[in-house]
């Protein structure tokens, strides 16, 4: 089926932008998403035109919140002012960027373990854990597995994470698990938590420090007033904005403001280093 997009929708930059872990662009061109025990593919056919491979009433009720389609990233863009010309510099080469609404749990255990391993670790480590305790996944494509489950992950021990390259964050993983087969963490109910109390709830999760909990509530419960901060925007607030902080101005809109930071620390690493 084919899908108008008339706002910015770029999935390069969005498999780019740190995110998520699973998206890739395939040979052909077309771009494959995950999440839960849904794929998409995508093509692009114009301008603002898209062949996707569900359904209507797929890509209503799963991808097109999954893409938060239903706000307009251009908007977003014009309220940065003329004088930040650094953001204004990054929203443009950022253009096409959306905050995807992942799945909560997939985006806690991602971002425990994208601790201190790069981009490329991360993809292999949580592809590892996929295929070994997730569930197969047959597309026209090819054969893919879904992200394992709290359930799926019960009698996984601390070294079975080691031995997928999980590292020091091994425990951590193993606690969340834990937690959530407990009934101690209760990702669902956590949706309905103001900013405030959602960071404290997922921040006592064992290795959640408030830079995951940040991307947790940013990327997986839509609060776009969250802002992580790693190591590279830090050097950006400090370079560019003498340390002051840049994204509180943007109320809703400082976590898009950050993933353009972000995007744009990726493309131009010497110049933010």
């Amino acid at each position: 089926m084919n899908v108008c997009i008339s706002d910015d929708f770029d999935p390069e930059k969005i498999i780019d932008s740190g995110q998520c872990f699973r998206a890739v662009r395939l040979e052909d061109g077309a771009f494959r998403f995950l999440t839960g025990n849904q794929a998409v593919y995508l093509r692009r056919t114009g301008e603002e035109r898209w062949e996707v491979s569900c359904g209507g009433e797929t890509w209503e009720q799963v991808w097109r919140p999954y893409f938060d389609l239903g706000r307009s990233y251009r908007a977003v863009r014009e309220k940065i002012p003329a004088r930040d010309t650094f953001l204004q510099e990054a929203a443009r080469t950022g253009a096409g960027i959306r905050i995807l609404r992942q799945d909560p749990w997939e985006t806690l255990l991602t971002f425990i373990i994208s601790q201190r391993k790069s981009i490329p670790a991360i993809r292999a480590m949580v592809e590892e854990l996929s295929r070994r305790y997730g569930t197969q996944l047959k597309t026209s494509r090819e054969t893919l597995y879904a992200f394992p489950t709290p359930l799926q992950l019960k009698d996984v021990t601390v070294e079975d994470y080691i031995d997928c390259k999980a590292g020091y964050r091994a425990p951590y993983l193993r606690d969340a698990v834990e937690r959530v087969l407990a009934g101690e963490t209760d990702l669902a109910a956590m949706a309905t938590l103001p900013d405030g109390e959602l960071l404290a709830a997922l921040e006592e999760i064992k290795g959640v420090g408030v830079k995951v909990a940040s991307c947790v509530a940013l990327f997986a419960y839509g609060r776009t007033a969250c802002a992580p901060v790693d190591t590279w925007i830090n050097k950006i607030i400090r370079g560019k904005y003498r340390g002051r902080d840049p994204f509180a101005r943007y109320g809703d809109g400082a976590g898009i403001m950050q993933q353009y930071f972000f995007y744009y620390a990726l493309r131009h690493k010497s110049e933010t280093a």
